[in-house]
Protein backbone atom coordinates (compact mmCIF):
# COMPACT_ATOMS: atom_id res chain seq x y z
CA UNK A 1 0.00 0.00 0.00
CA UNK A 2 1.34 3.00 -0.78
CA UNK A 3 2.83 5.87 1.76
CA UNK A 4 0.05 8.81 0.24
CA UNK A 5 -2.91 6.11 0.63
CA UNK A 6 -1.86 5.01 4.53
CA UNK A 7 -1.43 8.99 5.38
CA UNK A 8 -4.44 9.41 3.87
CA UNK A 9 -3.84 10.52 0.90
CA UNK A 10 -5.77 10.08 -2.50
CA UNK A 11 -2.79 9.08 -4.98
CA UNK A 12 -3.78 6.80 -7.80
CA UNK A 13 -2.85 2.54 -7.30
CA UNK A 14 0.04 1.47 -8.71
CA UNK A 15 1.66 -1.70 -9.85
CA UNK A 16 4.50 -0.91 -7.36
CA UNK A 17 1.22 -0.69 -4.84
CA UNK A 18 -0.35 -3.76 -5.89
CA UNK A 19 3.12 -5.82 -5.31
CA UNK A 20 3.72 -4.63 -2.15
CA UNK A 21 2.91 -7.33 0.47
CA UNK A 22 0.11 -6.48 2.96
CA UNK A 23 -2.10 -4.94 -0.31
CA UNK A 24 -5.86 -5.21 0.10
CA UNK A 25 -9.05 -4.54 -2.38
CA UNK A 26 -10.45 -1.92 -2.15
CA UNK A 27 -7.12 -0.19 -2.71
CA UNK A 28 -8.59 2.95 -1.24
CA UNK A 29 -10.23 1.40 1.89
CA UNK A 30 -8.88 -1.99 2.11
CA UNK A 31 -10.47 -4.77 4.08
CA UNK A 32 -7.63 -7.17 5.18
CA UNK A 33 -5.10 -5.46 8.12
CA UNK A 34 -1.47 -5.64 7.09
CA UNK A 35 0.36 -7.64 9.91
CA UNK A 36 1.31 -7.00 13.21
CA UNK A 37 -2.31 -6.09 14.82
CA UNK A 38 -3.14 -6.24 18.06
CA UNK A 39 -6.57 -7.50 20.85
CA UNK A 40 -6.50 -6.14 24.04
CA UNK A 41 -8.56 -7.33 26.86
CA UNK A 42 -10.15 -10.27 25.30
CA UNK A 43 -12.59 -12.46 27.15
CA UNK A 44 -12.61 -15.78 26.96
CA UNK A 45 -14.34 -19.25 27.38
CA UNK A 46 -12.44 -22.48 26.53
CA UNK A 47 -14.58 -25.16 26.27
CA UNK A 48 -12.74 -28.56 26.52
CA UNK A 49 -14.41 -31.79 25.93
CA UNK A 50 -13.43 -35.82 24.81
CA UNK A 51 -14.63 -36.96 21.32
CA UNK A 52 -14.00 -39.99 19.00
CA UNK A 53 -10.86 -40.79 17.35
CA UNK A 54 -12.90 -41.73 14.47
CA UNK A 55 -14.20 -38.26 14.42
CA UNK A 56 -10.65 -36.13 14.75
CA UNK A 57 -9.26 -38.09 12.07
CA UNK A 58 -12.74 -37.29 9.49
CA UNK A 59 -11.32 -33.59 9.94
CA UNK A 60 -7.84 -33.52 9.35
CA UNK A 61 -6.58 -33.16 6.23
CA UNK A 62 -3.56 -35.27 4.99
CA UNK A 63 -0.60 -35.82 6.09
CA UNK A 64 -1.72 -34.15 9.18
CA UNK A 65 -1.99 -36.59 12.18
CA UNK A 66 -4.24 -36.71 14.96
CA UNK A 67 -2.18 -35.85 18.67
CA UNK A 68 -5.12 -36.02 21.05
CA UNK A 69 -8.91 -37.15 21.16
CA UNK A 70 -10.01 -33.99 22.90
CA UNK A 71 -11.54 -31.06 21.51
CA UNK A 72 -10.90 -27.03 22.48
CA UNK A 73 -13.36 -24.60 21.59
CA UNK A 74 -12.81 -20.61 22.44
CA UNK A 75 -15.50 -18.29 22.98
CA UNK A 76 -13.31 -15.04 22.35
CA UNK A 77 -15.04 -11.83 23.25
CA UNK A 78 -12.69 -9.15 21.43
CA UNK A 79 -13.49 -6.01 23.39
CA UNK A 80 -10.60 -3.83 21.75
CA UNK A 81 -8.90 -5.29 18.19
CA UNK A 82 -7.34 -3.32 15.85
CA UNK A 83 -8.72 -2.88 12.55
CA UNK A 84 -11.94 -5.17 13.36
CA UNK A 85 -13.46 -3.13 16.28
CA UNK A 86 -15.54 -4.97 18.98
CA UNK A 87 -16.50 -8.61 17.90
CA UNK A 88 -17.52 -12.33 18.66
CA UNK A 89 -15.42 -15.34 17.55
CA UNK A 90 -15.12 -18.88 18.14
CA UNK A 91 -12.12 -21.22 17.15
CA UNK A 92 -13.13 -25.01 17.02
CA UNK A 93 -9.70 -26.98 17.38
CA UNK A 94 -8.07 -30.23 17.64
CA UNK A 95 -4.79 -31.23 18.35
CA UNK A 96 -2.54 -32.14 15.66
CA UNK A 97 0.78 -33.29 14.09
CA UNK A 98 2.99 -32.74 11.17
CA UNK A 99 5.77 -34.79 11.67
CA UNK A 100 7.78 -34.15 7.93
CA UNK A 101 7.79 -30.41 9.07
CA UNK A 102 8.37 -31.46 12.42
CA UNK A 103 4.89 -29.15 13.56
CA UNK A 104 2.80 -29.82 16.47
CA UNK A 105 -0.19 -27.95 16.93
CA UNK A 106 -4.06 -27.04 16.72
CA UNK A 107 -6.03 -27.72 13.15
CA UNK A 108 -9.40 -25.64 12.82
CA UNK A 109 -11.97 -26.99 10.99
CA UNK A 110 -14.98 -24.74 11.92
CA UNK A 111 -14.59 -20.90 13.19
CA UNK A 112 -17.32 -18.62 13.44
CA UNK A 113 -17.25 -14.91 13.97
CA UNK A 114 -19.83 -11.72 13.74
CA UNK A 115 -17.14 -9.64 11.73
CA UNK A 116 -16.57 -9.53 8.50
CA UNK A 117 -13.48 -8.16 8.35
CA UNK A 118 -12.07 -11.27 10.68
CA UNK A 119 -14.35 -13.64 8.35
CA UNK A 120 -12.47 -11.69 5.10
CA UNK A 121 -8.75 -12.16 6.44
CA UNK A 122 -8.87 -15.21 8.06
CA UNK A 123 -9.98 -16.87 4.99
CA UNK A 124 -7.94 -15.14 2.36
CA UNK A 125 -4.32 -14.80 4.54
CA UNK A 126 -4.65 -17.94 6.76
CA UNK A 127 -6.67 -20.00 4.66
CA UNK A 128 -9.07 -20.75 8.10
CA UNK A 129 -12.30 -21.82 7.40
CA UNK A 130 -14.21 -18.78 8.81
CA UNK A 131 -17.77 -17.98 8.27
CA UNK A 132 -20.35 -15.31 9.85
CA UNK A 133 -21.97 -16.49 13.54
CA UNK A 134 -22.99 -14.73 16.35
CA UNK A 135 -20.68 -16.51 19.11
CA UNK A 136 -20.93 -14.55 23.11
CA UNK A 137 -20.60 -14.69 26.30
CA UNK A 138 -23.21 -13.95 28.84
CA UNK A 139 -23.03 -14.37 32.77
CA UNK A 140 -26.29 -15.71 34.51
CA UNK A 141 -26.08 -15.48 38.21
CA UNK A 142 -23.30 -17.69 39.52
CA UNK A 143 -22.69 -18.91 35.74
CA UNK A 144 -20.46 -18.10 32.75
CA UNK A 145 -22.47 -18.59 29.39
CA UNK A 146 -21.18 -19.38 25.44
CA UNK A 147 -23.40 -19.35 23.03
CA UNK A 148 -22.42 -19.73 19.29
CA UNK A 149 -25.55 -19.24 16.93
CA UNK A 150 -25.50 -19.90 13.23
CA UNK A 151 -28.37 -19.00 11.15
CA UNK A 152 -30.88 -18.60 14.07
CA UNK A 153 -29.59 -22.09 15.97
CA UNK A 154 -27.41 -22.41 19.23
CA UNK A 155 -24.74 -24.77 17.46
CA UNK A 156 -22.70 -24.39 20.97
CA UNK A 157 -23.73 -24.07 23.89
CA UNK A 158 -20.85 -24.03 26.98
CA UNK A 159 -21.15 -23.51 30.82
CA UNK A 160 -18.89 -23.17 33.48
CA UNK A 161 -19.01 -21.55 37.36
CA UNK A 162 -18.03 -18.17 37.42
CA UNK A 163 -14.85 -17.75 38.71
CA UNK A 164 -14.47 -20.51 41.50
CA UNK A 165 -10.73 -22.22 41.01
CA UNK A 166 -8.04 -20.03 40.02
CA UNK A 167 -6.13 -21.70 37.24
CA UNK A 168 -3.53 -21.37 34.58
CA UNK A 169 -2.96 -22.02 30.91
CA UNK A 170 -1.53 -25.14 31.24
CA UNK A 171 -4.34 -27.02 31.84
CA UNK A 172 -5.22 -26.47 28.30
CA UNK A 173 -1.90 -26.82 27.02
CA UNK A 174 -1.59 -30.56 28.47
CA UNK A 175 -3.66 -31.27 25.50
CA UNK A 176 -1.97 -29.95 22.55
CA UNK A 177 -0.68 -26.39 22.19
CA UNK A 178 -3.38 -24.47 20.72
CA UNK A 179 -1.35 -21.35 20.43
CA UNK A 180 0.41 -23.09 17.36
CA UNK A 181 -2.55 -22.74 15.07
CA UNK A 182 -2.55 -24.76 11.43
CA UNK A 183 -5.00 -24.70 8.67
CA UNK A 184 -5.53 -25.48 5.31
CA UNK A 185 -5.50 -22.80 2.76
CA UNK A 186 -7.35 -23.58 -0.54
CA UNK A 187 -7.70 -20.57 -3.01
CA UNK A 188 -8.87 -21.37 -7.04
CA UNK A 189 -7.33 -19.28 -10.18
CA UNK A 190 -9.99 -17.90 -11.97
CA UNK A 191 -10.73 -20.49 -14.35
CA UNK A 192 -11.37 -22.83 -11.60
CA UNK A 193 -7.99 -24.82 -11.26
CA UNK A 194 -5.94 -24.98 -8.45
CA UNK A 195 -3.56 -21.59 -7.28
CA UNK A 196 -3.25 -22.39 -4.02
CA UNK A 197 -3.34 -25.78 -1.62
CA UNK A 198 -1.57 -25.08 1.53
CA UNK A 199 -0.94 -25.65 5.32
CA UNK A 200 -0.10 -22.75 7.15
CA UNK A 201 0.55 -21.92 10.83
CA UNK A 202 0.90 -18.60 12.78
CA UNK A 203 2.10 -18.42 16.33
CA UNK A 204 0.05 -16.02 18.55
CA UNK A 205 2.79 -13.76 19.86
CA UNK A 206 2.82 -11.28 22.64
CA UNK A 207 0.46 -13.26 25.05
CA UNK A 208 -0.48 -11.62 28.31
CA UNK A 209 -2.54 -13.54 30.63
CA UNK A 210 -4.63 -11.29 33.61
CA UNK A 211 -6.53 -13.82 34.77
CA UNK A 212 -7.44 -17.64 34.48
CA UNK A 213 -9.97 -19.60 36.30
CA UNK A 214 -10.97 -23.11 35.95
CA UNK A 215 -13.65 -25.61 36.91
CA UNK A 216 -15.53 -28.17 35.26
CA UNK A 217 -17.87 -27.34 32.19
CA UNK A 218 -20.74 -28.27 30.08
CA UNK A 219 -20.97 -28.73 26.40
CA UNK A 220 -24.19 -28.63 24.10
CA UNK A 221 -23.73 -29.54 20.17
CA UNK A 222 -26.98 -28.90 18.42
CA UNK A 223 -26.63 -30.06 14.56
CA UNK A 224 -26.55 -27.48 11.50
CA UNK A 225 -25.65 -28.40 8.20
CA UNK A 226 -24.15 -25.12 7.26
CA UNK A 227 -21.88 -25.19 10.96
CA UNK A 228 -21.22 -29.24 11.34
CA UNK A 229 -19.49 -28.72 15.41
CA UNK A 230 -21.67 -31.64 15.89
CA UNK A 231 -19.51 -34.13 13.79
CA UNK A 232 -17.09 -33.58 16.84
CA UNK A 233 -19.76 -35.22 19.38
CA UNK A 234 -19.16 -35.03 23.05
CA UNK A 235 -18.36 -37.84 24.65
CA UNK A 236 -17.22 -37.12 28.47
CA UNK A 237 -17.20 -33.11 29.18
CA UNK A 238 -13.50 -32.23 30.78
CA UNK A 239 -12.71 -28.88 32.46
CA UNK A 240 -12.83 -25.63 30.87
CA UNK A 241 -10.85 -21.83 31.42
CA UNK A 242 -12.56 -18.56 31.56
CA UNK A 243 -9.72 -16.06 31.26
CA UNK A 244 -8.49 -12.56 30.17
CA UNK A 245 -5.69 -12.02 27.58
CA UNK A 246 -3.80 -9.81 25.39
CA UNK A 247 -2.14 -10.86 22.24
CA UNK A 248 -0.80 -9.97 19.10
CA UNK A 249 -1.63 -11.72 15.05
CA UNK A 250 1.69 -12.00 13.19
CA UNK A 251 2.85 -13.67 10.15
CA UNK A 252 2.53 -17.08 9.79
CA UNK A 253 4.53 -19.96 7.26
CA UNK A 254 4.08 -22.55 4.77
CA UNK A 255 4.57 -25.70 6.38
CA UNK A 256 3.69 -28.10 3.51
CA UNK A 257 2.70 -26.76 -0.10
CA UNK A 258 0.55 -30.04 -1.90
CA UNK A 259 0.75 -29.02 -5.35
CA UNK A 260 4.58 -28.74 -4.52
CA UNK A 261 4.94 -32.01 -3.53
CA UNK A 262 2.71 -32.95 -6.19
CA UNK A 263 5.29 -31.73 -8.54
CA UNK A 264 2.76 -29.02 -10.19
Amino acid sequence: MSKDLRDGGLASITVEDILAPGFSTPWDAPTIPAFPFSFRNVEILTLVWRTTEAAIARVLPPPLTPTSDVVLAHIYKMTDADWLGPYGETNVSVGANLASAGVTGSYSPYLFLSSEVGVSHGREIHGQPKKLGEPKLDYRGDLVVGTVVRNGIDIVTGTMAYKQRRDSLERLTRHFDFAENINLKAIDHIDGTPAIRQLTARRLAKVVVHECWGGPCTVELRPNAQAPVYRLPVVEMLDGLHWRADFTLVEGRVIYDYLAAKGG
